[in-house]
């Protein structure tokens, strides 16, 4: 293996070319250090560089009897470093962007989801409290707040005057104001 040492880059490509497993060995003896310091310059993180440099070598081996040199060998494992790199860049820039935009909508979903939760129980307690009205008042409420008449149509629906209606309404609002407090003016008003 020492007379490795003493071969230039191309003859070592062209030994790796044809499957040489010492040519590859001299060239990750060579190499190694050189291209981990490309790819912590690059990373600024030791074991991401670590990876990268590992990952290059392993796909220069898998590829050596492919890989046609054209160009140095240094300049091939230089490109390939930072390729992986920013490979891993891209990845993790969609993965942090993916995350991101999940957070997003696990919150949204948590603050739509409770809020209905909210809306709901209020809901049925002011239906719960409507219903607890006397029988007369309940009915003026339900068709002035839920069947939206007017006072002049209850009037008439029910055949009574709209003083009554108004008197009942007036009465049926004060009640539910004091069983349900100031949600009931915003809900309802």
């Amino acid at each position: 293996m020492t007379a490795y040492r003493t071969y230039t880059d191309d003859t070592l490509a062209e030994l790796l070319h044809a499957g040489d497993g010492e040519a590859f060995a001299e060239i990750y003896n060579r190499y190694w250090a050189i291209i981990y310091r490309h790819a912590r310059k690059m990373t600024k993180d030791d074991e991401l560089a670590k990876d990268v440099v590992q990952d290059v070598f392993v796909l220069l081996w898998d590829k050596a009897t492919e890989l046609q040199f054209n160009f140095s060998l240094s300049a091939y494992l230089y490109a390939t470093t930072r390729n992986k790199i920013l490979n891993l860049l891209e990845r993790d820039k969609v993965k942090s962007n993916y995350i991101a935009s999940l957070g997003n909508f696990i919150d949204a979903g948590a603050n739509i989801t409770d809020h209905l939760l909210r809306e709901r129980m209020l809901a049925a307690k002011i239906e719960q409290e409507i219903a607890l009205l006397p029988k007369k008042m309940r009915e003026v409420f339900e068709m002035s707040r839920k069947a939206n008449m007017t006072y002049k149509q209850i009037a008439d629906s029910l055949d009574i005057s709209d003083k009554t209606v108004k008197k009942q309404m007036s009465n049926a609002i004060k009640i539910l104001r004091l069983k349900l407090g100031a949600l009931f003016t915003v809900i309802l008003f």
